[in-house]
């Protein structure tokens, strides 16, 4: 077993004590997974365009608190699952940073950013993340597995095959309903 499946299984077993409300365990797990979940959290700041007012470890500490709070009772039992947790976490909370500062107005010369690579930048404009997490609850109703693929590419970074370990499907089957769902977010987003 190699470095990086130890600490796959280690997250995994403490994910496990977290679930039973074990505070040493919460304790070893945000030690061991801060790194892996500033990467995400810079990685989302920079698709928002990296406003200001909220900083990357405070973006990575809510999003950690989300999860293990309420004595860790519903923290996902699997790495994959708990990064893409975390990743839909912090979504959740820019979202809701930018609904509570009121920057949505409908309709409001919204223009969506190139919806390429991993679904492309927001280009500074909290008003897209809007548009976007609007569009992905859309997908949501129309076809779950596909924004379960948009959530764990995009939002926890997962990469195709990733992905497909974390749904129990084909690498092919991911890297399919991935192109489908950009180029239909992308179509919901015009």
């Amino acid at each position: 077993m190699d470095a990086v499946d130890g600490g796959q299984s280690q997250i995994t077993s403490l994910l496990s004590a977290v679930g039973t409300g074990d505070a040493a365990a919460a304790e070893r797990l945000w030690r061991l997974v801060y790194d892996e979940l500033h990467r995400i959290a810079q990685s989302k700041m920079a698709q928002e365009g990296r406003r200001g007012d909220i900083q990357t470890t405070v973006l990575v500490q809510e999003a950690y608190l989300r999860l293990v709070g309420n004595d860790g009772a519903a923290i996902p039992a699997h790495r994959p699952h708990f990064f893409a947790a975390a990743a839909n976490a912090m979504r959740q909370f820019l979202v809701d940073d930018a609904r509570k500062r009121g920057r949505l107005k409908r309709g409001a010369k919204q223009t969506p950013g190139e919806l390429g690579g991993a679904l492309g930048v927001f280009e500074n404009d909290p008003a897209e993340l809007l548009a976007l997490d609007e569009a992905l609850r859309k997908l949501r109703e129309r076809d779950p597995q596909k924004a379960e693929i948009v959530q764990l590419r995009f939002f926890a970074g997962l990469t195709i095959d990733e992905t497909a370990e974390a749904l129990g499907v084909s690498s092919r089957l991911v890297d399919k309903e991935w192109r489908f769902a950009k180029a239909w977010l992308k179509r919901e987003m015009a």
